[in-house]
């Protein structure tokens, strides 16, 4: 049941990012410099990538839960918040600081790492 669970999480974290970055693709494009003929043109490899990405996530997550014993809801959508927040995020802005990336796109793609590590941790508990 266990790899069932990550396989849900990660796929509704990847279906939350679907939804994240259509309702922000136009701040995101303009911050990130792509264009929309670019952003048209990613094939399906791309979205493959990013839903495994989430998947590994999601079974890190879980053995992280399994060894610090987050056994409720409550404890797996604050950890999973916890964890995008002060784990993910703040890797993706040291990578950020150092391209020279604006504020605006970390703050999307933070905030989609936030979010969606909450949602993760909210899909693990309900198995």
């Amino acid at each position: 049941m266990e790899y069932l669970s990550v396989i849900a999480a990660g796929i509704a974290a990847f279906a939350f990012g679907a939804v994240w970055y259509m309702s922000l693709s136009k701040p995101w494009m303009e911050a990130a410099g792509v264009s929309e003929e670019q952003a048209h043109n990613a094939g399906a490899v791309t979205y493959l990538t990013g839903l495994i990405s989430a998947i590994l996530v999601a079974g890190m997550m879980r053995h992280v839960f399994v060894g610090t014993g987050v056994d409720s809801l409550g404890k797996g959508v604050i950890s999973g918040l916890g964890l995008g927040l002060f784990i993910a995020t703040p890797w993706i802005a040291t990578n950020y600081g150092f391209a020279g990336r604006p504020m605006k796109l970390l703050l999307i793609d933070g905030g989609y790492a936030t979010i969606g590590c909450g949602v993760i941790g909210l899909v693990l508990m309900l198995f």
